[in-house]
């Protein structure tokens, strides 16, 4: 059981800094997963964490004691890493034995907490093979099952999955949250670039953008009321279409002159003074549906692509190059090279200015 808190960490090599400001309370038996465009830093914090990186500004403490400059060895803290990194002689039951023989524990205990990692893993009939004669997905189980023996206070994991093909990574997410159900009190943070795993696994979400944190909240958070367009478009597969307006009437429901002619209506509440307003609509593409009314968006469509339960529309770019995406149900592969009307509920639709939401203000 561990409470972390990072108070203004930052990460610095020489003169340029690529982590600055970041404030992040994590709750005891959460699980935080960390996403972000690459390069965004979200390795690079989790190595802080852990202390496999060096902080160069602010504080990170584990239980109110504060962690900088504590040895990683004694952080309390287990990293399962994007390689499964076993040792290739070693049997399971070693593989997993091997941190607790270093620290001298007694053979009882290590036996004791192999037995229950491998129960919780079900790696029980593996214990005596060697990595070679395991799948891939066990091999990771494996390398999980190290860091549960050590019972740490904090687990890291980074980028666990992304070895593995799509049948396994599938296999291997459940697991893990399966995982996560029988240790309910383990505090755990996850990064990964997989929308899926992140939506799926986590119990809050950190997306981290610009070297800094963009937004904290619970997957549906993010997904039904994102703090800004950059949040906006980077969760949810398509991503959120966007579309230049203004605002021409205010009140409980905003009423959105389009800038291709079209009107809009929105749930955003907006005041007297925004009216005139340049705002950007935002609509996810499954919230898209075919309409004879106001249409937020019309177009020809370019390409289908038939999903089996959704089908996706990609419309023809408009003059600024811009791209809309639908997501209709069902298999409509003959609305290819036709021109479809698309509109939204005015609670699907999303108002954002100078790249915020108009939500949070």
């Amino acid at each position: 059981m561990a409470e972390l808190l990072l108070t203004g960490v930052e990460k610095a090599y020489g003169e340029v800094k690529v982590l600055k400001n970041i404030d992040l309370d994590i709750k005891t038996g959460e699980l935080i997963v960390f996403v972000g465009p690459s390069g965004c830093g979200k390795s690079t914090l989790l190595r802080m964490i852990a202390g496999l990186e060096r902080i160069t500004g602010g504080d990170f403490s584990i239980d109110g004691v504060r962690m900088n400059d504590v040895p990683p060895a004694q952080r309390g803290i287990a990293m399962v890493f994007q390689s499964y990194a076993l040792y290739p002689h070693m049997t399971v039951r070693d593989n997993m034995a091997f941190a607790l023989k270093i620290a001298k524990k007694p053979q009882a205990e290590i036996d004791a907490a192999i037995d229950k990692a491998a129960r919780i893993l079900q790696l029980t009939p593996y214990l005596d093979r060697l990595p070679k004669a395991l799948s891939g997905g066990q091999r990771q189980r494996v390398a999980i099952g190290r860091s549960i023996v050590r019972d740490p206070k904090v687990y890291l994991f980074d980028e666990p999955l992304s070895n593995l093909d799509a049948a396994l990574r599938v296999a291997t997410r459940i697991e893990i949250a399966q995982l996560k159900e029988q240790m309910p009190n383990s505090t755990m943070i996850y990064v990964t670039h997989d929308q899926v795993e992140a939506m799926t696994l986590a119990s809050r979400i950190v997306v981290l953008a610009g070297g800094g944190i963009a937004q904290v909240g619970t997957p549906l958070e993010l997904y039904e009321r994102p703090e800004n367009e950059f949040v906006a478009q980077f969760i949810g597969s398509p991503a959120m279409n966007l579309t230049p307006g203004e605002v021409v009437e205010t009140g409980a429901e905003t009423v959105i002159k389009l800038a291709n002619g079209g009107m809009a209506r929105s749930h955003v509440p907006t005041q007297a003074a925004d009216k005139g307003r340049q705002v950007k609509l935002g609509v996810r593409p499954e919230d898209l549906v075919e309409t004879t009314g106001d249409a937020i968006f019309e177009g020809s469509v370019e390409i289908t692509e038939a999903l089996g339960e959704v089908t996706l529309l990609y419309l023809a770019k408009d003059a600024e190059g811009q791209q809309v995406i639908a997501k209709l149900p069902g298999i409509r592969p003959e609305l290819r090279h036709q021109t479809v009307r698309l509109g939204a509920s005015p609670a699907k639709v999303h108002l954002f200015a100078n790249g915020r939401s108009l939500l949070y203000r």
